[in-house]
């Protein structure tokens, strides 16, 4: 395993969160085909954006040091909505850039299954980029702990991993209200199925403080390319749209808060009632950033939001 945690710079003016909201409307056509290069120039953009560099592979090393294995969380459970192949490959391109070994690089998810299904391919040992799911490794033996959460925490990230990158998407939930970075680490344990009721509050916030989870995850790139603002987390195209974008985040409070802002608005263009009308608002997310869990800030004072 690697080395010492890099120095985070999530935060912008006055000691805000920062988070970069970035598009193009040539990264992908009508028929949801993406524009590899267009999708690199974009991701590098904002990641130099975010950190204040003109030089990506210093901006990458502000998340990564060489020697250590990183993983990439992405979410594959909708299928054909699953987090794009092109954007992990560019990141782990990046990654290596950065002195990442690729066989120290593991994309992972919840099942194989799911993760071909996304149009990855599995892959445990090399050589290149490993891909593999929980399935494949199995959990812990013992419970980790936080408040009303008790569970088994896969041996990806507990113990293959010094450090995760959270690839979610912009997506609406039948329960939750919203799945963007927070819930997508209920891909990370055993008993996601128990942890549903009352819109997923305090349990989604309470997972992310389990310490194999809260200690690791360094950086939040929300896959924005297209987003579904009803009827998630299924894949169902008649909610869908190509929004054309990504989210960067260190604060996965802040970036949870803007992306659903993000699905508020489609969903008033859209003729649909507020999440808090159809009695599903996503209040875990100011449970995630309370005294008691601190994982980042959901007042929009304390956010400050750069487009480019």
């Amino acid at each position: 395993m690697g080395g010492a945690r890099p120095v985070w710079a999530g935060l912008g003016q006055n000691g805000r969160a920062r988070v970069i909201i970035t598009r193009n409307h040539a990264v992908q056509n009508h028929k949801h085909i993406v524009d590899r290069r267009a999708l690199a120039e974009m991701l590098d953009r904002a990641v130099r954006t975010f950190f204040k560099t003109p030089d990506v592979v210093t901006a990458w090393r502000r998340v990564v040091q060489p020697g250590e294995v990183i993983g990439l969380k992405v979410n594959c459970l909708s299928g054909r909505g699953a987090t794009h192949r092109e954007l992990v490959e560019i990141i782990a391109e990046r990654l290596q850039q950065a002195g990442i070994k690729a066989g120290n690089i593991i994309i992972w998810d919840r099942l194989n299954r799911d993760l071909e299904e996304g149009g990855f391919k599995i892959n445990y040992q090399g050589p290149g980029l490993r891909c593999f799911g929980n399935d494949a490794v199995g959990f812990e033996n013992e419970l980790e702990t936080f408040g009303s959460a008790g569970s088994l925490v896969s041996k990806i990230p507990a113990r293959l991993c010094d450090g995760i990158i959270n690839i979610p998407l912009l997506k609406d939930h039948s329960i939750a209200g919203v799945t963007i970075s927070l819930k997508n680490m209920f891909g990370a344990i055993h008993n996601p199925n128990k942890y549903h009721l009352n819109t997923g509050d305090p349990y989604i916030a309470d997972v992310n403080m389990l310490p194999s989870l809260r200690n690791k995850i360094r950086f939040s790139i929300c896959d924005a390319l297209e987003i579904q603002y009803h009827g998630g987390p299924s894949y169902l195209p008649q909610w869908r749209k190509n929004f054309n974008g990504l989210l960067l985040a260190e604060d996965r409070v802040a970036l949870d808060f803007t992306g659903w802002q993000i699905i508020e608005n489609e969903r008033k263009k859209a003729g649909l009632p507020s999440l808090k009308q159809e009695e599903r608002e996503p209040t875990y997310i100011a449970t995630a950033a309370d005294t008691r869990h601190r994982l980042g800030t959901n007042d929009p004072r304390n956010i400050e939001i750069i487009r480019i």
